[in-house]
């Protein structure tokens, strides 16, 4: 059986149910749909995404790119964007697993392998070949959830092993930059850190750029540069989404969770809810609980 498919098998073995399913390893998700799914927005932390079975298109901005069994999709930095499982079915679900990246497993990568740092303009968020060696290390690392006694041993030895092949690998440059403190991608990773953390506060820019070790104008120029959107616009996203969150899971109403995560106007509220998700936010949560596949994010 060849590695995709074996990928496939202990994905279906392990994952509960449709939608994601957290691991007894932290850095490790599995998700399966039985049905293409709507468009849905949500943050995707830095992380490898290898689909091993079905297809799915992400998009940020006007930018989109599709990935499948053939190719993998590795966004750099934490990014707002929308999903959409594009094949999927009961007999043939959408299968796949998302392995998060340490930033410091990869900055003592990088000091153990030295050399200088490398220009890039590869984009944050991108799709490439599948690597039979990265496909094999993260095959491996899913099928230890057969023997949940070495997790502990040997997880973070292939969580390794699979950061080396993603630097050794075509997007290496991007990482690197991600990794090393005074770039320009690594200062705005940490004010995307500093925004997450205090989310459902109100936030000053100059607070964020000097935690980030910028300008202000340095870090709206970047910022918008690298997400496609100012830092405002990113915290409302975080906002609105944590949102639906808390109505669709928590059953919170549309005012309470407007409020918890910082909104001080139901209208204003609903009027950005609508305007990211399509719909109002009863209206949204309601065609959610009638078709959970739509949920699907990852």
């Amino acid at each position: 059986m060849d590695r995709i498919a074996a990928l496939a098998t202990v994905i279906d073995r392990h994952v509960v149910g449709t939608g994601i399913c957290t691991t007894a390893m932290p850095q490790l998700s599995l998700i399966r749909a039985d049905a293409p799914s709507t468009p849905t927005p949500a943050v995707y932390e830095a992380s490898l995404c290898l689909i091993a079975q079905g297809s799915k298109r992400v998009s940020i901005g006007e930018h989109s790119v599709v990935y499948d069994a053939a190719h993998y999709l590795l966004v750099s930095v934490d990014l707002p964007l929308v999903g959409h499982v594009l094949d999927a079915s009961p007999e043939r679900p959408y299968l796949c697993c998302k392995i998060d990246l340490d930033p410091a497993m990869l900055a003592d990568l990088m000091v153990s392998e030295g050399g200088a740092l490398p220009r890039t303009d590869l984009p944050v968020l991108g799709v490439y070949p599948s690597d039979p060696d990265l496909i094999d290390a993260a095959c491996r690392l899913v099928a230890l959830l057969d023997r949940p006694a070495t997790i502990r041993a040997l997880a973070p030895l292939i969580e390794r092993e699979i950061l080396y092949r993603l630097l050794t690998g075509p997007h290496g440059a991007m990482l690197r930059h991600v990794a090393t403190a005074g770039s320009h991608l690594n200062q705005v990773s940490r004010a995307i850190a500093a925004i997450r953390r205090r989310f459902d506060a109100p936030i000053r820019i100059d607070d964020v750029a000097a935690e980030a070790g910028m300008s202000a104008s340095s870090l709206h120029a970047h910022f918008k540069a690298i997400t496609r959107m100012t830092p405002l616009e990113y915290q409302k996203q975080l906002r609105l989404q944590e949102a639906r969150r808390l109505m669709l899971v928590g059953g919170a109403t549309a005012s309470t969770a407007g409020f918890a995560v910082g909104y001080e106007s139901p209208s204003q509220f609903s009027r950005e809810y609508r305007r990211l998700f399509g719909a109002p936010p009863r209206t949204d949560i309601e065609r959610l609980h009638a078709a959970p596949a739509a949920a699907i994010a990852l």
